[in-house]
């Protein structure tokens, strides 16, 4: 059970000896009665203090402590995911799983487990924020997230990158109105509202709905807290943004493709939907609705479908009605690893953002992530509508995530019949003869090495 310190209410929202221009306005607005503060906010500390917020920084927040009972379970460590408290939680955990097949980030760890990508959008409306490094996942230009959730953020960087952004969201936090904070704490729009103040006001945004207000990780360098603290106080209860909740209507990913026959649907939560390409088709296709959405004051909204990552000539986004409620996308098969533009970080997924507006303000965004598997060399041709037609996959590539994709120690060249249907491949292996398969599931493939950097697929013949 928390328990709220009465004495917050009457400590400064800041520690004394805190300067600079942002800590003025923030006292400022405090005095005249216009700012919440940080009185019933809750600070959930999940590294064991390695990059803990200072308990002196702002006075106001309460810090949770976990008993030894649940230290004993590592219940206080890692990802966010089985508590909830009662009030607004901005926390950060600043680990990542170092050694190992399953090596990454916290948020990849979230992405890549569909229960924890739920778990982690239960909080989000909840109004509880976190941070989380991107440790290696993202670095030196390289991305190798498998999608992106908005329940939490993430700094670009290791161990206390992720404290920057705390802060920053703790001032923000700090800036509502009392009355905003309020009505957006009753209707579990904290989280949401932080995360589009966050990336509305990052350095060098000049349209939100551009790439540039929507990385995989932020930097501190791109903080600007006074430019979010100036758009939180301008925040008013009639005004606040709402939340673009998603759903897949129709979709030819499936419950079953590629060799090994697993699910191309990594995660469906409210916020963000994420799908893995492990099928042969060239093109794919899903209309995603975002007709849940509410605002909440009834506005009339508008949502805008925004390429974040991806080629624009193969991927094709058209709204179904006037609002944008509805959108039909088309994804065409992407050579992965790949580069949006010159200067972006290499990546495996196409990112789509939707976004509404509602005549005052933009929402945060939420996500449509389809994944590619890197270490696959994919051939095609155009089919008699235009469309990428698989030609060959050479399965033997390396570098890719171990929990969503497997290798195989040889070649396929696809085989067709005359009216252009996949009916078996010819497969090529190093130092064997080839082989006719046919049709495409014929025999069994089990995983070989699966607890390894590399797991791979064998294959099993058919008996005659």
């Amino acid at each position: 059970m928390v328990k709220l310190p009465p004495e917050t209410a009457t400590n400064p929202v800041l520690a004394p000896d805190l300067a600079g221009t942002d800590a003025r306005r923030l006292r400022s607005w405090m005095a005249a009665g216009s700012a919440a503060g940080l009185v019933g906010v809750l600070y959930d500390n999940r590294d064991r203090g390695h990059s803990r917020l200072a308990a002196t920084l702002f006075p106001q927040i309460t810090h949770i402590a976990y008993d030894d009972a649940l230290r004993a379970q590592d219940a206080d460590r890692s990802l966010a995911t089985h508590f909830l408290f009662p009030g607004p939680v901005l926390g950060n955990a600043s680990l990542a799983i170092r050694g190992g097949p399953q090596a990454r980030s916290l948020p990849r760890l979230a992405m890549t487990q569909p229960d924890l990508a739920t778990h982690k959008a239960v909080g989000y409306f909840a109004n509880h924020l976190y941070v989380y490094p991107a440790h290696q996942d993202v670095r030196d230009g390289r991305d190798v997230l498998p999608a992106m959730l908005p329940y939490f953020a993430i700094s670009l960087g290791s161990s206390h990158s992720d404290r920057p952004l705390v802060e920053a969201l703790a001032m923000t936090l700090a800036a509502f109105t009392p009355e905003t904070r309020a009505r957006a704490e009753a209707l579990g729009l904290i989280a949401p509202t932080l995360t589009m103040l966050l990336r509305r006001n990052l350095e060098g945004v000049t349209d939100y709905l551009s790439p540039m207000a929507h990385p995989a990780a932020i930097s501190g360098r791109r903080l600007r807290p006074g430019a979010m603290m100036s758009a939180a106080q301008a925040l008013t209860p009639d005004t606040l943004p709402p939340v673009v909740l998603l759903r897949v209507e129709q979709e030819d990913f499936a419950q079953e493709a590629g060799l090994d026959g697993r699910s191309e649907r990594l995660f469906d939560t409210p916020a963000a939907v994420a799908r893995l390409w492990r099928g042969w088709e060239g093109r794919r296709e899903m209309v995603v609705s975002a007709a849940a959405t509410r605002d909440p004051n009834d506005r009339d909204l508008q949502i805008h479908w925004v390429l974040i990552s991806g080629d624009p000539e193969r991927v094709r986004i058209a709204p179904l009605d006037p609002a944008g409620t509805r959108a039909r996308i088309v994804v065409d098969w992407h050579d992965a690893p790949f580069r949006s533009t010159p200067t972006a970080a290499t990546r495996s997924r196409v990112e789509i953002a939707a976004i509404a507006w509602n005549g005052a303000q933009y929402s945060a965004p939420s996500f449509v992530s389809v994944a590619f598997p890197p270490h696959q060399t994919r051939e095609h041709e155009a089919d008699d509508d235009g469309a990428p037609r698989l030609v060959s996959v050479d399965h033997r590539g390396s570098g890719f995530d171990p929990l969503l994709w497997s290798r195989a120690p040889w070649r396929d060249v696809a085989v067709r019949d005359d009216l252009g249907r996949l009916i078996g491949w010819r497969r090529e292996a190093e130092g064997a003869e080839p082989l006719m398969v046919s049709p495409p599931d014929a025999g069994t493939y089990h995983l070989a090495d699966a607890a390894s950097e590399a797991p791979t697929l064998r294959w099993q013949p058919a008996a005659d």
